[in-house]
């Protein structure tokens, strides 16, 4: 049990977002704690996405690209320099109905918390749904992926497989047919669930293919994806189609269990922010993908990070 004065600043989970608002934090003196998660298969791990992704390209300053993992490790480092301590812990219950605020880990039912902050910053992230078949998680970053942004480049001249039927399934696909030789879209339902002008633009694009009423129903390959096996739910029909890219397009879901209750949530379960990185709570500040489900990137959320940072050494200082 931690003992003494508040901290000025509890940072929850990392990321890009996580981990630039350390820097920013540390750099203006706030001493800020990270709680990082614990590692895991899933998204909400240390480092957030991008430790479950290869090559990133698009990351400015990094010409020649750089694999996700070390660029994470290298965030990480620099917010070690500047004075940032680390935990690699998972935080099991927060109480931002008073302040200081409180953050347990481990048993959530003991009486008094693990740490105390005068102010948070939340950067817990959000996972992408996955399809949970056999080989997915072993593929993702060798042909599986869930950002066509992040990815498309690299399955130029290639047959993509796209799964879901939203908005989201229809952005991705029609990305990906900058690059890729065919795109075909598959949908549980025999018709989509996206708006009519992106069905529109996906009806009238050559490159695109569909198959209605199917899922994916295995994936082929051992290190690298070869091919993926469709399954028709409605005549129990199996194909096979040659892919070396699968791009899963359906949903994703915010990390926001622990703020249920305490902080406003949109209907899909991200935080709201309003003001920059300000949630309904004063002194409670969000960044990354836990509060963006439009952009969804490692540097739109770095740079979530920075205002969240800003904006919490902001109200502290104004608290005194």
């Amino acid at each position: 049990m931690e003992q003494g004065n508040p901290r000025k600043v509890i940072i929850i989970g990392s990321g890009p977002a996580g981990l630039t608002a350390a820097v920013y934090t540390a750099r203006a003196s706030l001493e800020p704690l990270m709680i990082e998660g614990e590692p895991s298969s899933t998204s909400d791990q240390p480092g957030g996405q991008l430790m479950l992704t290869t090559e990133v390209e698009n990351f400015p300053g990094f010409p020649d690209g750089i694999m996700g993992p070390e660029l994470m490790e290298r965030m990480r480092a620099q917010a070690e320099r500047f004075g940032t301590e680390i935990i690699t812990e998972k935080v099991s219950r927060v109480e931002l109905g008073q302040r200081p605020f409180q953050v347990w880990i481990g048993d959530p039912t003991t009486p008094e918390p693990t740490h105390t902050a005068e102010s948070i910053i939340i950067a817990t992230g959000a996972k992408s749904l996955m399809l949970g078949i056999e080989g997915e998680s072993r593929l993702l970053g060798h042909g599986v992926s869930t950002c066509a942004t992040c990815d498309g480049f690299f399955f130029r001249d290639q047959h993509i497989v796209v799964v879901g039927g939203g908005d989201s399934a229809a952005e991705e696909a029609l990305f990906l047919t900058k690059f890729a030789t065919t795109v075909t879209v598959v949908h549980r339902r025999e018709e989509l669930r996206a708006s009519k002008i992106m069905q529109d633009r996906l009806f009238n694009n050559e490159k695109v293919r569909f198959a209605w009423n199917s899922t994916v129903d295995q994936l082929v390959g051992t290190d690298r994806l070869e091919g993926v096996r469709l399954r028709n739910l409605q005549t129990d029909e199996v194909t096979d189609l040659d892919a070396t890219g699968l791009f899963v397009a359906i949903g994703h879901r915010p990390s926001t269990d622990l703020f249920t209750g305490q902080l406003d949530l949109e209907d899909s379960g991200y935080l709201i922010t309003h003001d920059g990185s300000l949630t309904s709570v004063d002194g409670v500040f969000a960044c990354g993908d836990v509060q963006d489900h439009t952009y969804r990137q490692a540097i739109t959320a770095a740079g979530s990070g920075c205002m969240a940072a800003i904006d919490a050494e902001r109200w502290l200082e104004s608290q005194h």
